[in-house]
């Protein structure tokens, strides 16, 4: 478990928060990988996308192609949810977010150094994420290696809810960014 009802809201905050910070830094922790959703056309899109890093404000990044479907969906409208599963300690996070879109300028410049050269044919594809091909090796076409669509996203979190899940009843709390992260419980 990550809290329980006996906690204060303060330390249930500092507790989200820390467990959030360990999925950023630590590959193992589940995390690390986070459920990112959007609006695409009609209906809701979720995929799954690495916390690459995560600051002190709570901002949380994520790299990706420019001309993936999610910049697509996030350039039409910037709210997004982010979701995140611990299934040791059974809880919940999602996040309410507004998204800044990082591509060709100074964030995913700098990021983009920090890219190892064998992982950097993922943002120089030939062809864009999700065009359809007609064998899995057309997916794999690199394109010129000095043009590159390396996009850093930013998740500007305004609303983060906590659903901890347990025998003796599942405990729900909100933290907003407008009431200064201060806690309100809700009902599970």
């Amino acid at each position: 478990m990550l809290f329980q009802d006996k906690d204060t809201k303060d330390e249930i905050w500092q507790a989200v928060k820390h467990e959030l910070h360990r999925g950023a830094l630590d590959a193992k922790h589940p995390f690390h990988w986070v459920n990112l959703g959007t609006v695409s056309n009609d209906f809701p899109s979720v995929r799954t996308v690495v916390l690459r890093k995560l600051t002190e404000e709570l901002h949380f990044f994520v790299y990706t192609d420019y001309r993936s479907e999610k910049c697509s969906d996030l350039k039409q409208n910037s709210h997004a949810t982010l979701h995140l599963y611990h299934p040791k300690k059974q809880v919940q996070i999602r996040v309410k977010v507004q998204t800044i879109l990082h591509f060709q300028d100074e964030m995913s410049n700098k990021s983009w150094q920090t890219i190892p050269s064998h992982r950097r044919s993922e943002y120089t594809g030939d062809q864009a994420p999700g065009t359809k091909i007609s064998s899995p090796d057309d997916g794999w076409k690199e394109g010129d290696s000095s043009v590159h669509f390396f996009t850093v996203l930013e998740f500007v979190p305004q609303e983060i809810e906590v659903l901890q899940l347990s025998r003796n009843g599942h405990l729900r709390i909100v933290f907003n960014e407008e009431n200064e992260w201060e806690g309100n419980w809700l009902t599970p």
